[in-house]
């Protein structure tokens, strides 16, 4: 059986040295023996003025580089030096880049080729942030270049036999001749007007929550927002199987915050545990209160181990409550709960929890717990800003030893309203838990979560907590080779957005993809072909 040339081509970007040496010597055969721009050397080989910038699309048959151009995108331009002012010409508040040496074999000068690479070119040119590719094209091909629609600008450059029509193409025009670029096409990269979102927050808010948070303001004094107001509470203590919950204007650390201001009016000695960025947050949260505590740390991506838990408190029998986190978001470890009870019950020891990730995606059990903190964001599906403070047994009344704000007994003094409270955030939680589905929610979840770390596994990357999956954060580590910045923002010009920003995840090269927004297993996979071809 024959196999054709488009079966055996492969277009990429250069990154091989022997790549780098061929796409040298194509380019001294083009552009010296047979267009004589340049002096022929003894090396017969021709390293480009802008080679430390250039990037080089290829086309590669087997061990040989058959057909190349590059990518750049400082200036000046090769062109800023050929046309006098040269922004006259393009469109304004743009993002350019320079495309030249095109150049194939003499035995691959053919459409597929020349195709393949400016199809390659372009898209790599997209998702590197550019939005206007520039060209010299031969005035032999001009019609070619304008059927892919490149539009002709300024005059013809170069001299002799080697004469040269500046163009330009436009992100707009690519969109127009869509089937002229199979590969930006089926990147998906054009067709999304919003991005996809896999960060750990601002989720994805539902259009009843988004509604209800568009409402017009009401007081926080009215019967009808202190009604709605405790089915709130109500709604939230069944969710999570608790006695008491409060309700702060703020954000998750402020939830924790909270409890530390509760755990300090004990002055009892404790220990904060810690398996990752969050664990090490809730230690820095104890010693601004200045709390008597030691703390456990486990190593990061590893769930917490009952016997050297067992240890420690034997080690220290004075400690009465133990300060942890359920769902690690830093590292996709989620700490077995139940084991936390069973050791602190038996022992008469406080359980304390921050389950601000884990509660909505996850079965999330606080009977017996003290305290544990979460937010009206995240897995909730609400908007941020209001913390959520659980209790076993809630204090009616107030302590002078505390700031208002933190007192959580002033709470349960004033029925939970003791300050004003915004009913936009109120009614978008609201919406959000009216909506909460519960098991078939969590099944869900878990399920993409298998999907997504099949995926991630078939791309050889490393996973953290295998055997302790929280099934709404995957963190994987990228190779060595393999930048998070880069990767990051290269798929984010494709329109999906990853955690990779946090300096704990920056530090270690690592990667999120947090699936509290409701995604389809369609979406996964979208996901993870992009993110194959980006890391390609």
């Amino acid at each position: 059986m024959s196999v054709s040339v488009a079966d055996e081509v492969r277009f990429k970007v250069a990154t091989e040295d022997w790549e780098i040496e061929q796409v040298h010597r194509l380019n001294y055969q083009t552009f010296v023996d047979e267009i004589p721009q340049h002096q022929p050397n003894a090396e017969q080989r021709l390293v480009d003025a802008f080679h430390d910038q250039n990037t080089y699309i290829v086309a590669v048959r087997g061990a040989r580089v058959v057909g190349m151009l590059a990518l750049r995108g400082k200036r000046p331009f090769s062109l800023d030096k050929k046309i006098d002012d040269i922004d006259q010409y393009l469109p304004s508040g743009r993002i350019p880049c320079e495309v030249r040496l095109l150049a194939t074999t003499a035995d691959y000068r053919n459409g597929f080729i020349f195709r393949g690479l400016v199809d390659l070119t372009v898209k790599c040119a997209l998702e590197t942030g550019y939005d206007l590719v520039l060209i010299s094209g031969t005035l032999r091909q001009t019609k070619l270049y304008q059927h892919l629609g490149f539009i002709p600008f300024g005059p013809v450059v170069g001299k002799g036999d080697a004469l040269y029509q500046p163009m330009y193409l436009t992100r707009e025009a690519i969109e127009q001749h869509h089937r002229a670029f199979p590969m930006v096409r089926n990147s998906r990269s054009l067709s999304r007007s919003e991005p996809i979102s896999f960060l750990p927050g601002p989720v994805a808010h539902r259009p009843a929550v988004q509604a209800a948070f568009q409402q017009p303001a009401i007081s926080h004094r009215c019967d009808e927002f202190i009604r709605d107001f405790q089915d709130v509470r109500r709604e939230l203590c069944r969710i999570a199987n608790a006695r008491e919950v409060q309700l702060l204007m703020g954000t998750g650390s402020l939830a924790n915050d909270a409890v530390a201001a509760e755990l300090s009016l004990d002055a009892r000695p404790g220990i904060v545990l810690s398996n990752g960025a969050f664990g090490d947050r809730l230690i820095d949260q104890a010693e601004r209160f200045a709390l008597p505590f030691r703390a456990h740390r486990a190593e990061w991506g590893r769930p917490f181990d009952r016997d050297e838990l067992e240890a420690q408190l034997d080690a220290y029998p004075d400690v009465r409550w133990l300060w942890a986190v359920h769902g690690e978001t830093s590292t996709g470890v989620l700490n077995d709960l139940e084991m936390l009870k069973e050791v602190t019950s038996r022992r008469g020891i406080d359980l304390c929890l921050d389950v601000v990730s884990s509660l909505g995606t996850t079965p999330v059990d606080l009977s017996g717990v003290r305290l544990a903190s979460s937010v009206s964001g995240k897995g909730l599906g609400s908007y941020s800003g209001i913390a959520i403070v659980f209790q076993e047994c809630g204090r009616k009344s107030a302590s002078r030893a505390l700031p208002r704000y933190f007192d959580l007994g002033f709470y349960g003094a004033q029925d939970g309203i003791p300050f004003t409270f915004s009913s936009n955030l109120l009614y978008a939680l609201k919406a959000s838990l009216d909506d909460f589905q519960g098991a078939e929610q969590f099944h869900r979840t878990a399920q993409l979560s298998s999907r997504l770390r099949d995926g991630l596994r078939a791309l050889g990357l490393r996973l953290f907590g295998d055997d302790a999956v929280f099934p709404a954060v995957t963190t994987f580590e990228l190779p060595p080779d393999r930048d998070s910045m880069r990767i990051g923002k290269r798929l984010e010009n494709m329109g999906y957005l990853l955690h990779y920003r946090s300096g704990y995840l920056r530090e270690r090269n690592w990667m999120q993809i947090c699936t509290m927004s409701r995604f389809s297993l369609d979406t996964i996979d979208d996901l993870l072909e992009s993110l194959g071809e980006v890391l390609a």
